[in-house]
């Protein structure tokens, strides 16, 4: 008798244990990084792992980072896979094609969740979907490119009023919302600047980042957006050949090469990933919610105070970048009535 007590007590115990890790025990349980591509030179990336791994360190939670690599193709399987060992309370990713490989998961995984940042919008059940307001990050650093090929201070720039973007890849986001807002930012200031896109086909290939940056660069440009993993530092080496500028995009790139990155446009994914993981942690997160996060949110930035960007801007630049930046802040701009 006393050792059937024994068996039961221990069953109990068991359970207890056990239900530990269910929902209601976020605290214990592990959490994934699922990055579909790699961290190294993928500003979005390094920014979500750092992030989620704040707020999980502080709830003494284990993370775990994978990543997907650049086979696309590949994503879907292998979220399958992680979702399917049931070992992680909370998958976290980001990217817009991610929000239907995940609402795909969250289908086949009904007790598995989700959050998605830099997500598409798209959610369902299982699946928390934060979505950046690109379109109003590349209107400014569109404003800030208009200003730098109108300069008369800046020696790197000369009188042809052309500005350009190097891309790795297309994507929805990248044509509905990025080239747009850049090319709206750039019109406000001059409409009679010119734009020269060129996309490189991957995120990696820098020899050839830096071939296509030379040719536009020769050909009158003289300010470069790139937007190329890590191809962006061929777009670098191009520009200090020929004593032009770059700009960056997503996270602050002014550190890797002062005077030559002279401007970023950003977005707080760091805070974004640290806020929603602490928020799931207390059982807080909404899931199947998706939210739009821009500059009036204080998601969507562009930084002004960092030592390189004051000693390489011109004053009267940055003068007309904080005013812009203001407007947007209080409300009193919006892309919405410089549309068309």
């Amino acid at each position: 008798m006393r050792n059937r007590f024994l068996f039961l007590t221990a069953i109990v115990i068991t359970v207890l244990a056990a239900s530990c890790g269910d929902r209601d025990g976020n605290a214990t349980q592990s959490i994934a990084v699922f990055v579909p591509g790699v961290l190294e030179g993928s500003p979005t990336y390094e920014m979500m792992d750092q992030g989620v791994r704040v707020s999980a360190e502080k709830a003494e939670i284990e993370v775990k980072t994978v990543e997907g690599g650049f086979d696309q193709a590949s994503w879907e399987n292998q979220l399958m896979v992680l979702a399917s060992e049931g070992r992680y309370g909370l998958i976290v990713t980001s990217n817009p094609a991610m929000s239907e490989i995940a609402v795909k998961a969250a289908e086949s995984y009904p007790d598995q969740e989700f959050l998605v940042l830099d997500g598409s919008g798209l959610t369902g059940n299982g699946v928390s979907d934060l979505v950046y307001d690109h379109r109003e990050q590349a209107f400014l650093i569109g404003y800030f490119a208009a200003l730098v090929t109108e300069s008369e201070d800046l020696e790197g720039a000369n009188d042809q009023l052309k500005v350009g973007m190097i891309i790795g890849q297309e994507y929805p986001q990248m044509n509905r919302e990025i080239l747009p807002g850049y090319e709206i930012g750039m019109h406000t200031v001059n409409p009679d600047i010119k734009m020269e896109v060129r996309i490189l086909g991957n995120w990696y290939d820098a020899e050839k980042a830096r071939e296509l940056a030379s040719g536009l660069y020769q050909d009158g440009v003289d300010v470069i957006l790139t937007i190329a993993g890590g191809a962006n530092q061929g777009v670098i080496a191009a520009a200090k050949e020929n004593g032009t500028y770059v700009l960056w995009f997503d996270s602050d790139g002014t550190g890797f090469a002062p005077g030559t990155v002279l401007a970023s446009a950003v977005i707080h994914q760091d805070r974004a990933a640290a806020e929603a993981v602490e928020q799931w942690i207390n059982g807080d997160m909404e899931m199947g919610q998706s939210n739009r996060l821009g500059i009036v949110e204080g998601y969507v930035d562009f930084p002004m105070d960092g030592k390189d960007f004051r000693k390489h801007v011109p004053e009267s630049i940055a003068d007309q970048m904080a005013e812009v930046l203001e407007r947007m802040k209080s409300g009193n701009l919006s892309l919405r009535t410089l549309d068309g």
